[in-house]
Protein backbone atom coordinates (compact mmCIF):
# COMPACT_ATOMS: atom_id res chain seq x y z
CA UNK A 1 0.00 0.00 0.00
CA UNK A 2 1.60 3.83 -1.27
CA UNK A 3 1.88 5.93 1.87
CA UNK A 4 2.76 9.64 1.81
CA UNK A 5 3.12 11.34 4.64
CA UNK A 6 3.01 15.05 4.35
CA UNK A 7 4.72 17.45 7.45
CA UNK A 8 6.48 20.49 7.85
CA UNK A 9 3.22 22.69 7.86
CA UNK A 10 2.88 25.71 10.99
CA UNK A 11 1.72 29.12 11.39
CA UNK A 12 4.54 32.12 9.98
CA UNK A 13 4.28 35.57 8.96
CA UNK A 14 4.11 36.81 5.61
CA UNK A 15 7.52 36.79 4.09
CA UNK A 16 8.49 34.05 6.09
CA UNK A 17 9.80 30.24 4.47
CA UNK A 18 8.60 26.90 5.20
CA UNK A 19 9.59 24.00 3.95
CA UNK A 20 7.67 21.16 3.36
CA UNK A 21 8.40 17.26 3.21
CA UNK A 22 6.44 14.31 1.64
CA UNK A 23 8.23 10.70 3.23
CA UNK A 24 7.05 7.51 0.54
CA UNK A 25 6.62 4.40 1.53
CA UNK A 26 6.45 1.39 -1.16
CA UNK A 27 6.83 3.96 -4.11
CA UNK A 28 10.11 5.93 -5.22
CA UNK A 29 10.10 9.21 -5.15
CA UNK A 30 12.66 9.85 -7.74
CA UNK A 31 11.41 7.17 -10.36
CA UNK A 32 7.92 8.65 -10.12
CA UNK A 33 6.52 12.34 -11.66
CA UNK A 34 5.37 13.85 -8.33
CA UNK A 35 3.57 16.69 -7.33
CA UNK A 36 2.79 19.31 -4.39
CA UNK A 37 -0.63 20.42 -4.42
CA UNK A 38 -3.04 22.47 -2.46
CA UNK A 39 -6.90 23.29 -0.98
CA UNK A 40 -7.61 26.28 0.49
CA UNK A 41 -11.01 26.53 2.37
CA UNK A 42 -14.03 26.94 -0.11
CA UNK A 43 -11.94 26.44 -3.05
CA UNK A 44 -10.64 23.21 -4.99
CA UNK A 45 -7.10 21.68 -4.80
CA UNK A 46 -4.86 22.98 -7.55
CA UNK A 47 -1.44 21.94 -8.79
CA UNK A 48 1.15 24.19 -7.20
CA UNK A 49 4.25 22.31 -8.33
CA UNK A 50 5.60 19.16 -9.83
CA UNK A 51 8.73 17.16 -10.72
CA UNK A 52 9.66 14.99 -13.39
CA UNK A 53 13.04 13.15 -14.40
CA UNK A 54 13.63 16.51 -16.61
CA UNK A 55 11.67 19.07 -15.34
CA UNK A 56 10.10 20.98 -12.26
CA UNK A 57 6.96 23.14 -13.25
CA UNK A 58 5.24 26.08 -11.25
CA UNK A 59 1.63 27.86 -10.76
CA UNK A 60 2.25 31.30 -11.93
CA UNK A 61 0.74 31.88 -8.38
CA UNK A 62 4.11 30.22 -6.61
CA UNK A 63 6.61 30.75 -9.71
CA UNK A 64 9.86 32.31 -7.97
CA UNK A 65 8.97 31.59 -4.59
CA UNK A 66 8.37 27.85 -4.35
CA UNK A 67 11.33 25.10 -5.57
CA UNK A 68 10.67 21.15 -5.54
CA UNK A 69 12.93 19.05 -4.84
CA UNK A 70 13.66 15.03 -4.09
CA UNK A 71 16.05 13.15 -2.22
CA UNK A 72 16.96 10.24 -3.64
CA UNK A 73 18.92 8.84 -0.75
CA UNK A 74 15.42 9.95 2.12
CA UNK A 75 13.43 9.11 -0.65
CA UNK A 76 11.80 12.21 0.18
CA UNK A 77 10.02 15.23 -2.15
CA UNK A 78 10.29 18.48 -0.42
CA UNK A 79 8.66 22.01 -1.21
CA UNK A 80 10.65 25.04 0.16
CA UNK A 81 8.26 27.90 0.03
CA UNK A 82 9.51 31.63 0.78
CA UNK A 83 8.42 34.75 0.41
CA UNK A 84 4.87 33.59 1.96
CA UNK A 85 1.69 35.24 1.08
CA UNK A 86 -1.70 35.12 3.26
CA UNK A 87 -3.05 33.62 0.04
CA UNK A 88 -0.69 30.71 0.46
CA UNK A 89 -2.56 29.41 3.50
CA UNK A 90 -3.96 26.23 2.38
CA UNK A 91 -3.46 22.24 3.45
CA UNK A 92 -0.50 21.00 1.11
CA UNK A 93 -0.52 17.37 -0.07
CA UNK A 94 1.88 15.51 -2.08
CA UNK A 95 0.86 12.95 -4.90
CA UNK A 96 2.22 11.18 -7.74
CA UNK A 97 0.86 12.61 -11.00
CA UNK A 98 -0.23 10.14 -13.40
CA UNK A 99 -0.58 11.00 -16.87
CA UNK A 100 -1.50 14.75 -15.65
CA UNK A 101 -3.01 13.76 -12.96
CA UNK A 102 -3.10 12.90 -9.18
CA UNK A 103 -3.38 9.48 -7.91
CA UNK A 104 -6.70 9.52 -6.12
CA UNK A 105 -5.98 7.10 -3.76
CA UNK A 106 -2.29 8.35 -2.59
CA UNK A 107 -4.06 11.50 -0.94
CA UNK A 108 -2.65 11.47 2.52
CA UNK A 109 -3.73 13.81 5.27
CA UNK A 110 -1.84 16.71 4.08
CA UNK A 111 -0.20 19.05 6.69
CA UNK A 112 -1.72 23.14 7.50
CA UNK A 113 0.28 26.20 6.28
CA UNK A 114 -1.13 29.19 7.71
CA UNK A 115 0.46 32.29 6.79
CA UNK A 116 -0.71 35.53 8.58
CA UNK A 117 -0.61 39.14 7.27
Amino acid sequence: QVQLRESGGGLVQAGGSLRLSCAARTIVVSMNDMGWFRQAPGKQRELVASITARSADYADSVKGRFTISRDITMNTMYLQMNNLKPEDTAVYYCNVVNKGSPVSAYWGQGTQVTVSS
